[in-house]
Formats: structure tokens, sequence, C-alpha cells
């Protein structure tokens, strides 16, 4: 199957999956697994990384792509996505291994919602946390990685940019795992 077809058959699988398709997103990770892990290898390669990093990687980008499916443009390709989530998942381990990699902001800002996890923080919680943040970044977080609301509804109620948004989201997200861990630790 050549690159392109293949990349057009991966995006009808995930749209299909964004829509609640599970056997959609089954056979859509079933194929993209073995092309994230030679993605991953080329990627430890290319960074100076030990290959052995690469299954680290791979479960990290798939996680991601299950956390944040419901933020990719479904107007847009889905490889470059991946592709984008493969690097920064590598970056993130080198840094938390101590190297140094110096990536442009646009290549990073791009802060998924998630969803909610079993066992995590409560409502209650969350609600304590984000009285912490001040607006708009408080109203950001909640729009998007709250309500499920993408990028572009929040930037046009908000009547921001884009990449606006997208910068709020991320500093307001990091802003939030600071004080979650000053909190909880």
């Amino acid at each position: 199957m050549k690159h392109l077809e293949r990349e057009t058959e991966w995006g009808l699988w995930m749209r299909a999956a964004i829509s609640g398709d599970e056997k959609a997103y089954s056979r859509f990770l079933v194929a993209v697994t073995p092309h994230l892990r030679a993605m991953a290898r080329r990627r430890c390669e290319q960074f100076g990384a030990p290959v052995s990093e690469a299954e680290d990687v791979v479960q990290e980008v798939l996680i991601t792509i299950h956390l944040k499916r419901g933020t990719w443009d479904t107007g847009r390709p889905i490889g470059p996505w991946i592709s984008t989530i493969v690097r920064n998942k590598l970056i993130d381990s080198l840094r938390r291994r101590g190297h140094r990699v110096n990536v442009p902001i646009e290549d990073v800002i791009d802060v998924l919602q998630a969803e909610e996890q079993p066992g995590g923080l409560d409502m209650l919680d969350v609600d304590r946390l984000l009285d912490e943040l001040k607006e708009p970044q408080r109203d950001i977080v909640r729009s998007i990685s709250l309500n499920g609301a993408n990028v572009r509804e929040t930037a046009e109620r908000l009547q921001m940019t884009e990449g606006s948004v997208r910068v709020s989201l991320h500093r307001a997200l990091k802003s939030l795992a600071a004080l979650y861990r000053s909190k909880s630790g």
C-alpha cells in the first residue's frame, strides 16, 4: 500500500473512531503501531538516542493518540499529526534523561484534549486548581480539556487567534501541572 493510500485509510478510520466507531479505532491502532515503531526507531537514531527507547516512545505515543484523538483536525492529513507526536514524545524522553533538545515553539504547541481518567482528580479538586488560573486561561482549559471543544471553537468564542489559544492552553496546563505537583507533593 502506498504512503498516501495508507494515510488516507488511517484518516478515515480515525474520523470514524472520533465519531464512536470502536472497530475503526481498533483497525487504526493495529495498522499504525508497526509504523510508529519504525518511526520511533528512526527518530532515536536521528536524535542520537538508544534504539531501546523506541518502544517506550511508541507506548507514550499510543497513549497520547488515545487521549488526544478528538483534537486532530480532521480536515488535515493524519501523518504529520502522528509524526509530531512521535517527535515530541522522543524529545520528552530525552529531556527526562538529561539530554538538551531545542525545538521551535511552533513545533510543540499542539496541546491536546485529555479524556477523563478513572481514579484521577475529582471535579472538586479540578475546580480548586482551575480557580488559581487567570482568565482567559481558566476558560480555555475548561472549554478544551473539560468540555471537549476544539481550539477553533474556543478561539472564535473568546475572540482570540487559534495560535493564542494554543499557547494559552499550553501555559495553563503547565501551570496546572506545577500546582498539582506542589499540592500533592
